[in-house]
């Protein structure tokens, strides 16, 4: 099942709809690491709000994804883990570390214009 990726300014949003085969996750990312090259984009949103399973293949999908866009200039933020996912994860000891989480998509997207606007002041 391909997940749509939708373009919003400068970030990239992919909203996963339903469960997804471990194939489907390996091309959420491949196309995510690609089309960030392709829009120049600066951030990433992936939104699980809709799985009620995220075992250690998809954790670890996120988390290399989260890796690859950074290396790629960008930013990543997972959103919407819900309660019995994260507690789950945490009883397995499934980790998103180093990779930016927030509670919904309106929080994910201020995270990442935070961070935009950080980085231009920077520059």
């Amino acid at each position: 099942m391909a997940v749509p990726i939708l373009k919003q300014g400068p970030f990239l949003i992919a909203s996963i709809q339903s469960a997804l085969t471990d194939t489907d996750l390996v091309q959420l990312r491949d196309a995510l690491v690609g089309q960030v090259g392709s829009y120049r984009s600066r951030g990433v949103i992936v939104d699980v709000t809709a799985l009620d399973v995220l075992d250690s293949f998809a954790s670890r999908t996120l988390r290399d994804l989260a890796h690859m866009v950074r290396l790629r200039g960008a930013e990543t933020v997972i959103v919407g883990i819900q309660p019995e996912v994260a507690f789950t994860m945490v009883r397995l000891g499934l980790t998103l570390e180093g990779v930016a989480t927030a509670l919904d998509l309106e929080e994910g997207l201020f995270y990442l214009d935070q961070k935009l606007r950080s980085t231009q002041q920077e520059g």
